[in-house]
């Protein structure tokens, strides 16, 4: 049995932030063939999170690249371009996940598989300890690389609970030598928190994460949880999201209190060429004092869910991003980014 450790000061992603690490899009990625589109998306999202007077770290291969697209009107005082390769830019789930260690916060690096082992991961699967080695952290780095684990895959409610799905975390070719409750007690022990609850059902069509969590309830201050939901019967999410609804009325935290739910409306129905494409709101970036929120060129959706977040988040700065570009590889704003906690940053560099 794990001491508590609810009385303890954890990160939440609401909690005060150094600043936030993205990985520059580039013609290596799968975004070659839309570069200029999703560089713009790219620059409207630096320039938000600058905008909350925090500084960025971007991973790029070529530093000029950014240079060149960000322009001279920015503050580049607070921005850090490390140049390092990557296979891809969801820096969510390959960037280093804070976690209470020893009586304080870490960072700790996980082994990132690119989803199952679904493309190629051997960049990215190194740039946490990249930056590390490059002296970029100033908290320690706890090296996790025993298990297979993505940022988007979890959610702590700040007070020792920490929130999955379970087709994500027991789907094949992550951890397939654990059960279920070995890997609870393992990534418990690791995340320093009390208690994991798993939510069942709910994934969303074109999304190759395996469900990810981050794509359908997130956590807000206050025992609230925000979630994806659908009033629409014909739609296919219809069935697997009431679902996930009942799932999430069953939850409780580590003191066994329920939580109050918030329901986000799902965006209408996007597509590329091929098929439907993930888009959520729940897919948010909490920064100092702001919320950044996906929005997807749907006036009344896209509205609704900014007041609803806002609800949610009271006296931050609602922030509407447009993620259409990035819906079209399967994630948004949230898998683009990872935020680092107050005393993350090496100073002075």
């Amino acid at each position: 049995m794990l001491p508590s450790r609810r009385n303890r000061s954890y990160a939440a992603e609401w909690d005060p932030q150094d600043g936030v690490l993205i990985a520059w899009p580039h013609a290596g990625t799968d975004w070659a063939y839309m570069l200029d589109e999703v560089t713009a998306c790219y620059v409207e999202m630096a320039r938000a999170i600058l905008e909350d007077d925090e500084r960025l770290v971007i991973v790029a291969p070529d530093a000029e690249d950014v240079r060149n697209a960000l322009g001279k009107d920015v503050d580049w005082s607070r921005i850090e371009i490390v140049e390092l390769p990557t296979n891809d830019t969801w820096v969510r789930d390959y960037g280093p996940i804070t976690v209470y260690h020893d009586g304080g916060m870490a960072l700790a690096d996980f082994t990132f598989n690119a989803w199952g082992m679904k493309f190629a991961a051997d960049c990215d699967n190194l740039v946490s300890s990249r930056l590390h080695g490059k002296g970029i952290f100033h908290l320690p780095m706890l090296n996790c690389r025993d298990l297979v684990l993505e940022g988007g895959s979890i959610e702590t409610d700040g007070n020792g609970t920490v929130m999955t799905t379970t087709c994500c975390l027991t789907a094949p070719n992550r951890n397939d030598t654990l059960d279920r409750n070995q890997l609870e007690s393992e990534l418990l022990q690791r995340l320093g928190c009390d208690k994991m609850v798993w939510v069942d059902h709910g994934e969303l069509t074109g999304d190759d994460t395996d469900g990810h969590i981050d794509t359908l309830a997130r956590f807000a201050p206050g025992g609230v949880i925000l979630y994806t939901g659908c009033d629409d019967p014909e739609d296919e999410h219809f069935a697997p999201l009431m679902q996930m609804e009942q799932d999430l009325k069953g939850l409780t935290d580590a003191d066994g209190n329920h939580y109050h739910l918030i329901k986000l409306p799902l965006p209408d129905a996007c597509y590329d060429e091929i098929s439907r494409l993930p888009a959520t709101y729940a897919n948010f970036l909490i920064t100092n004092h702001q919320v950044l929120v996906p929005i997807y060129g749907q006036p009344e959706n896209d509205v609704k869910a900014c007041e609803l977040i806002g609800q949610a988040f009271p006296g931050r700065q609602i922030v509407g991003i447009d993620c259409r570009p990035l819906i079209c590889q399967h994630g948004s704003l949230h898998c683009a980014t990872m935020q680092l906690p107050k005393g993350a940053l090496t100073v002075n560099r």
